[in-house]
């Protein structure tokens, strides 16, 4: 068995290599997510964010998402949105519920680009919660919770991360599993 040997400069050149290669176009709803398109040119490509995408086109907030950002959006699935009471996805998508709607996803979105190294670090500074002030001016806590990253809402709701730092040209998505509500 052969032994590499690696100087602290070779060991993080290595790690830091495999990092960048392992979160390269990551997979979200069946397709690639590519670094150079932006939040809305990626999603509306994701299977698994179809109801996030039309969400977004009823509230008109597609030409702010698609603008420079940069921006961190936690990505409710479909499985999240299905987990709101029967009804409410096609309640707030009607026209005269525009106004409610944006509140709802724009306190999905943070000003900034966060990946979860930042988050924790926030959380761990924070002794086990960081506070982060959203679009819509609420906020929202995150936290760790068995090594994931957690969003609690001003409900008490909370939402998984589940796939971390999907870069974007003007930010950086983390999906999570549930649908956060403002006050």
């Amino acid at each position: 068995m052969k032994k590499w040997k690696f100087g602290a400069y070779g060991l993080a050149v290595v790690l830091a290599a495999s990092t960048l290669f392992a979160q390269k176009d990551p997979m979200v709803g069946g397709a690639p997510m590519y670094p150079t398109k932006n939040i809305i040119q990626n999603a509306v490509n994701s299977k698994d964010h179809t109801t996030l995408v039309a969400a977004v086109k009823a509230a008109g907030l597609v030409d702010t998402l698609e603008g420079p950002g940069p921006f961190t959006v936690f990505a409710p699935t479909n499985e999240a949105f299905a987990k709101l009471p029967a009804g409410t996805v096609d309640n707030l998508l009607k026209p005269e519920n525009k106004d409610q709607l944006t509140k709802v996803l724009t306190y999905h979105v943070v000003p900034g680009k966060i990946n979860s190294a930042e988050l924790k670090k926030m959380i761990k500074a924070g002794h086990g919660t960081a506070e982060l002030k959203t679009v819509n001016g609420e906020t929202l806590k995150a936290m760790m919770q068995g090594g994931h990253i957690v969003l609690q809402d001003e409900k008490g709701g909370t939402a998984t991360v589940t796939i971390p730092d999907v870069y974007q040209s003007n930010g950086v998505i983390h999906v999570v599993d549930a649908v956060l509500l403002p006050n």
